[in-house]
């Protein structure tokens, strides 16, 4: 499942969710490379 997260206030990473982590964050991969940041929430129409 993809998943987007932020880095900081201007970075964000969409990769392959890998988990959640205790403090709301999540893990994803993207290629070699797992990032950890705040997940971005989805609006519904």
């Amino acid at each position: 499942m993809l998943r987007t997260i932020t880095l900081g206030k201007y970075i964000a990473v969409q990769g392959i969710f890998v988990s959640e982590l205790s403090d709301g964050r999540i893990a994803v991969r993207d290629g070699a490379r797992v990032y950890e940041g705040r997940p971005v929430s989805s609006k519904t129409a």
